[in-house]
């Protein structure tokens, strides 16, 4: 029996799937979170002139090496001292000229407060999510979703991409 004093840890059912939220890419276009299922999905809010930004290189490290059950998403935010100014098509050139970045790229969105998308709604509430409450803290924060859409965990913007904490879970 729980006491009114202890809080229950044990994960519950989602109230909703990932794979239901709608988004759009960087280029405007749909993104169907729904064709990957069956592949981990590493949710990352992204921005071009943070300290994190050069993890965009091990970024696209992980995902190079683990793109057969892996898709990372990178989500542009303004929200973090102002560190993602840029037009969608400034974001895409900086991406790929300064580190070759091939996985997806969402629009720019909010990540936190009155107009937080509804993919961050599900990534940071437990009651959504079925696993944990969380807030993201900076730019570069990851959430890592199993191969059946349930939230494994996330990671604060100190945690490498290519940490033992993330790849345990993909090898």
């Amino acid at each position: 029996m729980l006491s009114i004093f202890s809080k229950s840890t044990a994960q519950t059912l989602p109230s909703e799937s990932i794979y239901d939220i709608k988004i759009n890419g960087l280029n405007g276009q749909a993104i169907n979170l729904s064709d990957y299922k069956g592949k981990y999905i590493l949710f990352v809010n992204v921005a071009s002139k943070c300290g994190f930004t050069g993890q965009y290189e091990d970024l696209q490290k992980l995902y190079d090496k683990y793109q057969d059950k892996l898709m990372i998403i990178g989500a542009p935010c303004n929200q973090f001292g102002g560190q993602e100014p840029g037009t969608a098509q400034e974001i895409q050139s900086f991406c790929q000229a300064n580190y070759g970045v091939t996985f997806l790229m969402t629009e720019k969105l909010d990540v936190k407060g009155d107009n937080q998308h509804p993919l961050y709604q599900w990534l940071t509430k437990q009651s959504k999510n079925g696993k944990t409450d969380s807030k993201v803290k900076w730019n570069f924060q990851k959430y890592l979703i199993n191969k059946d859409g349930s939230m494994i965990d996330y990671y604060f913007s100190i945690t490498n991409p290519m940490s033992d904490k993330l790849t345990k879970h993909l090898k």
